[in-house]
């Protein structure tokens, strides 16, 4: 079965570049844990994951909390401290 897709002919909105600005942090650091895991992923095929490895992926996994709760922060006014 073939889907044909229609081109996109709309530009992204002040508000759509606003939002995606605003989710950057977040955005950074998923790729961040993704490129961790990769990592790990292609260690367990030379000789396993290294401490190294391990503290990459934690350091990574915390960045993505700390991202989300601040882009909450940000958002979510009845969570403002």
């Amino acid at each position: 079965m073939r889907t044909h897709l229609a081109p996109v002919t709309a530009e992204p909105t002040a508000a759509d570049l606003a939002a995606i600005e605003a989710e950057w942090p977040l955005i950074a650091a998923e790729l961040d844990v993704l490129d961790a895991e990769i990592t790990m992923l292609y260690a367990e095929d030379h000789g396993g994951p290294t401490a190294l490895d391990w503290r990459r992926l934690r350091r990574a996994e915390a960045r993505v909390t700390r991202a989300a709760a601040d882009l909450t922060a940000r958002t979510d006014p009845h969570r403002a401290a």
